[in-house]
């Protein structure tokens, strides 16, 4: 299956590919450090670092 985009990753400045074209808020995983990466914007491409999970006591 070909890439459509192909970016580095901000962690490690791998190769980041994606098989279909990315959506807005769509998290991936960087194959060669596991970095968590969210899409933050689709025209260009633009990845982040993920933000952690963090947990919810109602406030």
């Amino acid at each position: 299956m070909p890439a459509t985009d192909v970016l580095a990753c901000p962690g490690c400045e791998a190769e980041v590919a994606f098989a279909a074209p990315p959506l807005l808020a769509e998290i991936t995983e960087c194959a060669e450090c596991r970095t968590e990466l969210e899409v933050v914007a689709t025209d260009p491409v633009l990845l982040a670092l993920a933000p952690e999970v963090e947990e919810d006591w109602g406030e």
